[in-house]
């Protein structure tokens, strides 16, 4: 399940101290594996300059936790994906790329479609 899976995460297991899940968290996971996608593989959402969430922690820190503010799922990738400590994710892509509309006039060199 994603709870068990989530508090023995590998990083945790190797150099951490734990996971910290909030309730509203609890509350998702439990609607999740309610849904049936409990067994879904989790990929990690964390900032990538330390193996805490904790930026100024270089290097390979231990005894840390790792605070869970979110849990999102990826119906169509097949995943789960926590988001840890403060981190962004990138927003979704429209379905027809920008640049079909940039044209150039090859008489002008005037650039159209940009904004």
């Amino acid at each position: 399940a994603v709870v068990s899976t989530q508090r023995s995460s590998g990083i945790n297991a190797e150099y951490g101290d734990g996971v910290e899940l909030s309730e509203m968290v609890l509350e998702k996971i439990a609607k999740l594996e309610k849904q049936g996608y409990g067994n879904l593989p989790i990929c990690m959402a964390k900032t990538h300059l330390s193996l805490s969430c904790d930026v100024t922690k270089k290097g390979v820190p231990t005894g840390f936790t790792v605070p869970v503010k979110d849990i999102i799922l990826s119906a169509g990738a097949g995943f789960v994906y926590p988001l840890a400590g403060t981190i962004s994710t990138m927003p979704g892509l429209p379905t027809r790329p920008a640049y079909y509309e940039i044209d150039v006039d090859t008489e002008t060199g005037q650039i159209t479609g940009l904004f």
